[in-house]
Order: structure tokens, then sequence, then C-alpha cells
């Protein structure tokens, strides 16, 4: 079953195409790289898709759903959650509040029951308490799960992220540059975590530079350059695509030019 479904999406920012015209499937169960330069509209594309951003044309279906025009919110709500380019922890709560927090969407105790401490509120929270001690262990994130989010190390606060995310119980997944911040050790345990969504049957969607996490851990990439999309296929043969590697080297030319 096709989880995504993009078809000829693009928006027009001030008579700039962002995203122009841009179509690709991402298949349930499996993990999907969006890569290309800076500049090239990935993010822009996480936030049509998401409805941050309304598009100006095209369509998108969330297992086999249409979203188009849905608010942030109501697309959460059917299962599609996402991380941000520059982390965004709450203030004022440590790093299992944090995670705590981002299972308000299944919450099925009002504010009263909570107050109250009525019997099945409580079950209920000493249940989300435990997913979210059970999520801080596998982020490898167990030790700061009294501190407050905001001191964390920027790699560490991207996973904190990762984990409220995770609290929703999403159907997929879209993560927008996860390994910004984190050095090879914490790389590598990110893209066995990434594995390990997928075995649970979490559709990933992931906008990322780093290319060895992209080529070992996804099954599709697509690849933008200036809002459009000039390849998709598996990490191999993007990897040795003439339009690839033209734009990839195009980019690197122009930096040293102007060195």
């Amino acid at each position: 079953m096709t989880a995504l479904a993009v078809r000829h999406l693009g928006v027009t920012f001030g008579g700039l195409h962002a995203v122009s015209d841009v179509s690709f499937d991402v298949a349930e169960g499996s993990i999907t790289a969006l890569i290309g330069p800076n500049g090239a509209g990935k993010t822009t594309l996480f936030n049509l898709v998401t409805g941050v951003v309304r598009p100006s044309a095209g369509t998108v279906t969330l297992f086999g759903q249409p979203i188009l025009g849905l608010r942030a919110e109501a697309i959460a709500g059917l299962g599609l959650l996402r991380t941000f380019q520059t982390a965004r922890v709450f203030p004022g709560m440590t790093t299992r509040e944090n995670l705590l927090a981002g299972a308000h969407l299944l919450l099925r105790h009002g504010a009263l029951a909570q107050m109250l401490r009525l019997p099945a509120a409580r079950r209920e929270e000493r249940i989300l308490a435990e997913r979210a001690d059970a999520l801080l262990e596998l982020l490898g994130l167990a030790r700061f799960a009294d501190a407050a989010a905001t001191e964390l190390p920027m790699g560490a606060q991207k996973l904190v992220e990762v984990g409220r995310a995770l609290m929703g119980r999403p159907r997929m997944l879209l993560l927008d540059e996860p390994a910004a911040g984190l050095n090879d050790s914490e790389t590598a345990e990110l893209s066995a975590l990434l594995r390990a969504i997928r075995a649970a049957g979490i559709t990933v969607l992931i906008v990322e530079h780093n290319m060895a996490l992209v080529m070992e851990s996804a099954d599709q990439v697509a690849v933008l350059d200036a809002g459009t999309l000039i390849a998709h296929g598996t990490p191999e043969a993007v990897r040795a695509h003439p339009r690839v590697i033209e734009a990839y080297l195009g980019v690197a030319a122009r930096q040293g030019a102007a060195a």
C-alpha cells in the first residue's frame, strides 16, 4: 500500500517556484530519504505535506485519504507526525515531560479526570510514563530524563523531538535533518533507530544531508534540485544518476569558484 502519494505538488512565493510539479510515492513500511542541495525545497515540501504551508497546485493523499487543505493538527490526528530542522523542545519542561507532551492526541481522559486523579486517568498516566521511559532508553536519553530539555546538547534535543513524535503513535513519521548535530556514534545509533521504527511498521520520510546515513538506511531516495524532482529510486541507482551528480557537483563547483 502507498502511505503517501504526492502528485504535481507546487508552491510559489512572490513569483519564485519553491516547489514545482513534484510527484512521488512513499511505500507503507519503508524509509524514503529526500535529499538535495541547500535551497532545493526539501523543507518546503515537508511544510506542504504537513499543512504548514498551503500549496499552489497538486494533491497529497495519506493512506488513500486526501489531506491537502487540512490544518496541521488534523493531519497529525490522521497519524502523520513530523520533526523540524531546528530542534523545538518545550522550555520549562524536563526531557521526560517533553516526550509525554507528544501523547496529547492519545489521551482519553480529560483535564477534570486528571485533576481528580480518577483511577482510569491514573492508569493512563502510568502507561504513558512507562512508554516515555522506554523510548528514552531506546533513544539513549534515559540519563537526561529529569534534566531540563533546553539544557541538552543540540543533537540530544533533536532526538527528544523524535521521541515526542513517537509518543503520538504515528502511522507515518517525517524527520527533518535528524542527524544534524550528531557525532558519528550518535548517527550510527540513529540509523539503528530508523530501522527499528520501520520494523515497528511506521513509515518514514526523512530529509537528510548525511549521505552515509541515507545510503545505509533508506529503501528509496527522492532528489530535489531547485524545487523540482530530478531522480527517484534505490540509493544505488540515485547515487549514480547523472542529474544527481551534476546537481551536487554543480553546487560544489559554484562554492569553489566563490571561495
